[in-house]
């Protein structure tokens, strides 16, 4: 770095430290991802439990596992500019509270409708911290090189959440009742609520002109809509029918009504500006088909493990542990790879590995090897945290600084759409390659035929019903077509993969880190820790971990 460029960082960094260290910042935020990565995974292994004691019919048991994600995701647009408007820190720490009671709520509700309204209201907690956290760290780490670290680190800390939730859930099961999953959040709420109060820094955004209410209440309603309709069709629902049809269509309707209603006002909710500089769309359609090729092999990959290799839930999760750990050390090598190849090199480089890994695992076949499926994991794992890393770290260095909350809601709700799209896109692939091989099988009826093509755990259920030869049969023949079926996937989502690199080509080929423009606004600073403004210059007219939602 020159000395002119250290010169103007440097009153940045006192600024930004003025009432806690940046890195104390950083960890109070990891904190939060952390807890908002937990309760995405932990109540996976905790279903059999909640089914067992509340016994939820099939359609709440449903909404108990989705409710979640589909509120978090659809809400992140409305609570992310709000923060640019109020002051991020302060719906941050309203996200800490809410997070709190709802988990006391969900961990001590007696029927299924209470869990559901607690987890929906997990869902607008969580919808307020994950975009504040990503804007507050880009206020306090005005230097790109800290905060390319800094992002690095976060993402590792959401590759951790991701991991540990199912593994704490498994724990905690074994010693407790199903309620104590969600008790583990208070204790952590407790400190980060006081501890959030006196380090974290507060800012906002320019305020000129009313905030669009009307404008967030229709992309909230828009992604309820599409996010629903997604999660249908992933769940294998016909496409025509109305409670999937409908969402997809009001929600798809209220979008474009959303993206025409802000190119049409002064001061809109989403600066839809941000989209036409190359390095911003650019980086958000990566992660979108990083997370469309990626999540739905994670839901057939476990299937894999569990219904072929025959491991248990937590043998799954240890078999899974690598891509994690790589997922974690790609995070925290990014900041060095980024300064060396530039965010094009190595977005581009990470989805090429990626799809390498992709390809290596279509040698998987019916029975365990372990060094292939280690091998396979660990290349998967660093492939998709650096090709993430890369993404989110170009989007919100290209992000007006004022606009960093917005920014930071695209770049999240991109990534839960991606991962929508992917289990409905890659599970209607290995569907079709699944269930035309079930058809004649000899000795089986046609109807128990029919039911073994919808998943292979059915015909599991199918072949014990049957029994003899017939029951063999059909355990065998739908045993190898689910692994042509992850096959024929796997190549898909290896293509996937390479036509997300071609895209990466549209990314800067250096990451620049001069400071921003001496005119461009600057961002208000209140107490505890004044800010400073942000480090890129924008011309005129963006990791992500693993996760779940």
């Amino acid at each position: 770095m020159s000395g002119t460029t250290a010169a103007a960082v440097r009153p940045c960094r006192r600024a930004a430290g003025a009432g806690a260290n940046r890195w104390v910042v950083l960890v109070v935020l990891c904190v939060s991802l952390l807890l908002v990565g937990l309760d995405a995974t932990v109540l996976h292994v905790a279903v059999p439990a909640v089914t067992e004691d509340l016994r939820p019919s099939a359609v709440e048991l449903l909404w108990i596992v989705d409710i979640y994600p589909l509120v978090c995701a659809s809400l992140l647009i409305l609570f992310g500019t709000l923060g640019d408007r109020v002051g991020r820190r302060r719906v941050l720490l309203l996200g800490y509270a809410l997070f709190g009671l709802a988990s006391a709520l969900a961990a001590l509700a007696h029927n299924g409708e209470t869990l559901i309204l607690a987890r929906a209201l997990l869902g607008v907690g969580g919808a307020m911290i994950m975009p504040a956290t990503l804007s507050i760290l880009r206020q306090v780490f005005p230097d790109r090189r800290e905060r390319a670290l800094a992002i690095g680190i976060w993402s590792a800390v959401a590759a951790v959440g991701a991991a540990v939730g199912p593994l704490l859930g498994g724990f905690l099961l074994e010693h407790f009742w199903w309620g104590s999953v969600f008790l583990v959040n208070i204790p952590l709420m407790l400190v980060s609520l006081p501890v959030g109060r006196m380090l974290l820094p507060e800012s906002r955004g320019e305020r000129d002109g009313p905030w669009d209410v009307a404008g967030a209440l229709m992309a909230a309603g828009g992604l309820f809509g599409v996010v629903l309709g997604v999660k249908r069709l992933g769940g294998g629902e016909d496409m025509t029918g109305p409670l999937t049809l409908v969402p997809l269509v009001v929600g798809a309707a209220l979008l474009f009504l959303f993206v025409r209603r802000q190119s049409h006002r002064a001061h809109p909710l989403v600066d839809l500006g941000m989209f036409r500089r190359p390095a911003f769309s650019t980086s958000v359609g990566c992660i979108v088909l990083a997370m469309l090729a990626l999540v739905g092999l994670e839901l057939i990959a476990a299937q894999y493990l569990q219904l072929v290799l025959g491991l248990s839930p937590l043998q799954t999760g240890l078999r899974l542990l690598p891509l994690t750990v790589a997922a974690m050390a790609a995070g925290l090598a990014g900041a060095r790879v980024l300064r060396v190849l530039g965010p094009r090199r190595m977005v581009c480089a990470g989805f090429c590995l990626t799809a390498v890994a992709v390809v290596l695992l279509t040698a998987m076949g019916g029975h365990d090897d372990t060094p292939l499926l280690l091998s396979g994991f660990v290349l998967l794992g660093f492939g998709l945290e650096t090709t993430l890393f890369g993404a989110y770290e170009s989007m919100l260095s290209e992000a007006p600084a004022d606009r960093a909350g917005g920014a930071a809601a695209i770049g999240e709700t991109s990534y839960q759409l991606g991962a929508g799209i992917g289990i409905a896109l890659l599970g209607s692939v290995m569907n079709a390659a699944y269930a035309p091989a079930l058809s004649s099988v000899p000795g089986v009826p046609a109807s128990a035929s029919s039911a073994a093509g919808r998943s292979l755990g059915e015909a599991y259920d199918v072949a014990a019903r049957l029994g003899g030869p017939a029951g063999a049969a059909l355990r065998h023949a739908a045993r190898d077509s689910f692994v042509h079926g992850l096959h024929v996937t796997l190549l898909v989502s290896a293509g996937l993969l390479l036509l997300g690199a071609l895209m990466a080509l549209r990314l800067p080929k250096v990451m620049n880190c001069a400071p921003e423009d001496a005119g461009a606004p600057e961002p208000v600073a209140q107490s505890p820790v004044p800010l400073a403004k942000g480090d890129l210059p924008a011309p005129r007219a963006a990791g992500k971990p693993t996760v779940s939602a």
